[in-house]
């Protein structure tokens, strides 16, 4: 695997649930992460009904991967034709083992799961999944965003919570989103926190706080003004 200064440092909750000793914060949600993700990160930026040919998805946090899953697998319910590319940001990459083990809680997503953890397992960032092309950048993205040359229709913003991660939820990081979003393009995120949505707000995005997953009241989600 490409190299990144540090690895996730994982504790198993009763269920199989992961949680980041880093920033003791939960993977994903106790309340169905994969019906979650299809609220928040789906839904809120509209997909599937976007997808086309050459779309494209960018991501703070890749964690388990269960949002490239579910991306992935959205992608072949809708009948895909081409190819999506899901480009994701991570300073502190999961272990194979421990993303598979995270998984077991999904079926669903585990059908797909299989290249993308073979892939992961020799060490490659970079692989073809369902026809998606999926990479992630390892690194600090305060560091690696600023230089990536792409662009996204679509951002999934799924830091650990603002308040134990705040510098992936800064205001230039946030720059860096917008600068980083085709026009036209997309965002959503699980947090409703007022400085991620100033944030966002001060790069440029219309923003707009809606009902959240679960037993969580709201959620945030917006897309770029083009003026």
């Amino acid at each position: 695997m490409q190299q990144s200064d540090q690895t996730a440092a994982i504790a198993w909750r009763e269920g199989g649930l992961p949680v980041s000793t880093r920033f003791d914060d939960p993977y994903f949600s106790l309340q169905n992460g994969l019906a979650e993700t299809r609220h928040v990160f789906l839904a809120g930026n509209r997909l599937p009904e976007r997808f086309r040919d050459g779309f494209r998805i960018a991501e703070l946090g890749f964690g388990t991967g269960l949002n490239l899953l579910a991306t992935v697998i959205a992608w072949q319910a809708a009948g895909g034709q081409g190819r999506l590319c899901f480009t994701s940001f991570e300073a502190f990459p999961m272990a194979a083992p421990d993303i598979a083990r995270a998984l077991a809680a999904f079926p669903e997503a585990q059908v797909v799961a299989a290249p993308f953890l073979d892939a992961w397992a020799a060490g490659r960032t970079v692989f073809e999944l369902g026809g998606v092309r999926a990479e992630v950048i390892l690194g600090d993205a305060r560091d690696t965003l600023p230089v990536w040359t792409g662009m996204a229709d679509a951002w999934f913003l799924d830091g650990f919570s603002p308040a134990k991660n705040p510098e992936l939820w800064s205001e230039p990081l946030m720059a860096e989103v917008a600068r980083h979003t085709a026009p036209g393009g997309t965002f959503a995120t699980y947090t409703a926190a007022g400085f991620v949505r100033r944030g966002l707000q001060a790069a440029g995005f219309q923003v707009e706080r809606r009902p959240g997953h679960g037993t969580k009241r709201h959620m945030t989600a917006g897309w770029l003004d083009p003026r």
